[in-house]
């Protein structure tokens, strides 16, 4: 019998609300196709809303708290076990094409880092990458690149691409230390959309499975694109093709920041003061004043959706890609993303210490023709923890004790209604002052801080929009000590036994 293949397909900081099967006003078809030929997740949630630590829990199967890369600016171990680790002794081909971000910009003698400067840039280390590494993270292959639209940090395998392809003054369409661009461009990025990096990505992503098709080989494969995290920057015909002023922008309501923690109200000043918010002097995201006329939002948003449906485009490639091979029926496909997004949204921009659904809850639609479930929704709950644990089950490969995800196969399968009964999702950004979970089951939501006393309380099924923040009310006292009891439980319950008791003493 063959083994099932796997692809994994993720963007970066997709807002949950941006796929046309459940948004008219974005063009999505290939995402839609995967709605209509899978089960899509309207309850799927981020273990941290920032990227290493997301995707370093992508591969672990562990909570950032577990695995250690806790924060933007630190490194997964090379010594953490992954999941492509099981996935190689099992058999299989693996590989991840596009965004890592396991790793920082920078390295240290004690914290050395492959994508960091100057080895970002030096073309000959990752020409002969995949032959000085065995593997990396558990991935026998890869190829690589570290930018966000015309960001300096190009280099890698993308630029090797990019030469590859003839495009030998690719520097032109760059920003500095790399590029030659004093500035970032303004919406409209001049690179031809040949040599974008979704093609990059999908180009690569249909080689290597053909590759691994053609020997007859199992693979387990992430094509990892990096849109449409910011800058807001696509080239046409998607920069022209979404009207600002046609779009639904999210808003801010009146007097909703009043009852949270001090950091919301401040974003929405001009001179608020967040230094005693910064203890490692590196930059501490969402901590500054998130204010934006509507004029330069609209335009953030029509951009930012055009990102998406370029992106859509060349994820439509690769699912073109399996059925030309023949291997649709036998390859699992999950889509999701790192975390969420703000464009407007209660008054923020990007991503933050604000951890409302825009922030932690992602698309994520899986399909498995003839045994995952098509064209259906389900509200069962989900984690990024648990894709390694989960697909290990699906591959019948014996998930590693240390692994704190739980298994979702038989949710995937419509077996059962659900796996979980709780979220959690963490944010330890500073050591101190930025440390914060939160807590999600199917109807409220707990955020609290480190040594703080003020927090959130959210009830999901009253108020959907986070509008009224219940934390200080003296009605729901009962109500919020029930939930921090059940927070500590759950906390208590994600602790990773890497073995069972085996004797008495």
């Amino acid at each position: 019998m063959k083994k099932t293949n796997i692809l994994l397909i993720t963007s970066d900081q997709q807002h949950f609300n941006t796929i046309g099967a459940f948004n008219p006003e974005i063009k999505t078809p290939n995402l839609d196709r995967l709605v209509k030929e899978g089960t899509t997740f309207k309850r799927a949630y981020c273990p941290n809303p920032t990227c290493t630590p997301t995707r370093s829990s992508i591969i672990t199967g562990m909570y950032p708290s577990q695995h250690g890369a806790w924060t933007l600016g630190t490194k997964l171990s090379e010594d953490v076990h992954t999941v492509g680790e099981d996935f190689n002794s099992a058999g299989y081909k693996t590989a991840l094409v596009g965004k890592a971000h396991f790793q920082p910009l920078a390295s240290t003698e004690e914290f050395p880092s492959v994508e960091a400067y100057p080895i970002l840039q030096d073309l000959d280390f990752w020409k002969d990458f995949n032959t000085n590494y065995d593997t990396w993270y558990g991935f026998s292959h890869c190829e690589l690149a570290r930018n966000h639209t015309d960001e300096g940090h190009i280099g890698q395998h993308y630029a090797l691409w990019l030469e590859e392809k003839g495009l030998n003054n690719w520097k032109d369409y760059f920003r500095k230390p790399t590029g030659i661009l004093d500035r970032r461009a303004e919406g409209k990025w001049d690179i031809p959309e040949k040599y974008h990096y979704d093609s990059w990505i999908s180009e690569r992503t249909n080689a290597l499975m053909e590759e691994y098709n053609n020997a007859d080989e199992p693979f387990l494969l992430w094509a990892s694109f990096f849109d449409p995290h910011p800058d807001y920057i696509v080239p046409e015909p998607y920069y022209s093709m979404y009207d600002p002023e046609e779009l639904t922008l999210p808003t801010i309501t009146l007097g909703e920041h009043d009852n949270n923690p001090p950091h919301f109200a401040m974003t929405q000043y001009d001179n608020a003061d967040f230094s005693i918010y910064g203890e490692s002097g590196y930059g501490i995201h969402g901590m500054h004043t998130h204010e934006k006329d509507e004029k330069t939002l609209r335009k953030y948003l029509s951009v930012y959706y055009g990102m998406v449906t370029m992106m859509d485009k060349y994820i439509g490639k690769i699912l073109d890609k399996l059925d030309e091979l023949g291997i649709a029926d036998n390859t699992i496909v999950l889509f999701t993303t790192d975390h969420g997004h703000f464009i407007g949204h209660h008054g923020l921009s990007a991503k933050g210490p604000f951890l409302y659904e825009d922030m932690i809850k992602v698309p994520y639609i899986v399909r498995y023709p003839h045994k995952i479930p098509a064209n259906k929704s389900s509200n069962a709950l989900q984690s990024l923890v648990d894709i390694a644990p989960t697909l290990l089950s699906f591959a019948d490969i014996g998930i590693p004790r240390i692994m704190t995800g739980k298994d979702q196969k038989d949710v995937w399968l419509g077996k059962k209604d659900s796996a979980r009964d709780h979220i959690i999702c963490e944010h330890h950004h500073e050591p101190t002052t930025i440390h914060l979970k939160t807590y999600v089951d199917e109807r409220y939501k707990l955020t609290v801080y480190y040594n703080q006393t003020y927090g959130e309380l959210f009830d999901l099924e009253k108020d959907p929009e986070e509008i009224n923040n219940l934390w200080d009310n003296p009605d729901y006292t009962e109500l919020k000590m029930n939930l921090m009891l059940k927070y500590i439980w759950a906390e208590l319950g994600k602790e990773p036994m890497w073995m069972p008791r085996i004797a008495g003493a």
